[in-house]
């Protein structure tokens, strides 16, 4: 099993810029897919922006052009550059990884607020 510990969430203003990190209790070079969820109150998670291995990326429409994912892997670490951040934007952050060595697992890490308001 893997931990994964999130940070950088926080309170921003519309238009503004937050980056959160996800840092991994060992190697993500061998994890299939990490990817960022969020959880806006009262309503289900949703997949925010994904990242894989080899380095291919996706994103909800809501995110395209505002958000970056990225993976460090000789920091254990992948990051979400979030610009122009929007109130829609306001959840719980969640990070998530998934893989298959030594065994096929999913982890969540315990999820960071972000809050967008003026």
């Amino acid at each position: 099993q893997v931990q994964l510990v999130e940070s950088g969430g926080g309170f921003v203003q519309p238009g503004g810029s937050l980056r959160l990190s996800c840092a991994a209790s060992k190697s993500i070079a061998s994890f299939l897919v990490m990817g960022w969820y969020r959880q806006p109150p009262g309503q289900p998670r949703e997949l925010v922006a994904s990242i894989t291995g080899g380095r291919h990326t996706d994103y909800v429409d809501s995110v395209k052009g505002r958000f970056t994912i990225s993976r460090d892997n000789a920091k254990n670490t992948v990051y979400l550059q979030m610009n122009n951040l929007k109130p829609e934007d306001t959840a719980v952050y969640y990070c998530n990884a998934r893989g298959v060595l030594p065994t096929p697992f999913t982890s969540w890490g315990q999820g960071t607020q972000v809050t967008v308001s003026s």
